[in-house]
């Protein structure tokens, strides 16, 4: 019997099979390159992220932890260590803006007056602000990036993103 005159519930059968397949192999895609993204012997350089690009808009980190934080506490099997919190103080007079990307350009979502202590959450390469070219992603109600340059850190530094 030749494939075109099978009937057509199984022409439909195997479609359906071969498309739960490939959904299947792109799901678990991402786990795979997350379990070994790098060759074993190899070590990952340092690279700079592109500000200008998408991965790095303050909402879309956000939804990233968010939806981190809800499958560790649907998976959860063992104790988790407290979360680590970084503080900063605003030094920029009178106010700092916020931004929804790292860069100067990007659109403004808000301000942080001066003294205001603010949580920092991660920092990133962006664009140079008086010779700095770190950024801050605070997560005070709105996530959003601040310039570096304009918040001083109490503690540690943060980490990157």
């Amino acid at each position: 019997m030749s494939p075109l005159s099978r009937p057509p519930r199984f022409r439909r059968l195997g479609l359906c099979v071969a498309a739960g397949t490939l959904a299947a192999l792109t799901a678990g895609a991402p786990a795979a390159l997350a379990a070994d993204p790098q060759p074993v012997g190899q070590h990952a350089e340092a690279t700079a992220v592109d500000p200008m690009s998408d991965e790095l808009s303050a909402s879309a980190m956000q939804r990233e932890h968010e939806a981190r934080q809800e499958a560790q506490t649907q998976g959860q099997t063992k104790p988790q260590a407290p979360k680590r919190t970084y503080k900063g103080r605003v030094v920029a007079k009178p106010h700092l803006l916020l931004r929804d990307k790292p860069t100067r350009s990007s659109r403004v979502v808000g301000s942080v007056k001066y003294g205001t202590v603010v949580n920092i959450f991660c920092k990133t390469r962006g664009d140079n602000v008086d010779g700095n070219n770190r950024w801050y992603l605070l997560t005070d109600g709105t996530w959003a990036w601040g310039s570096a340059r304009y918040i001083e850190n109490i503690g540690t530094a943060p980490k990157w993103c």
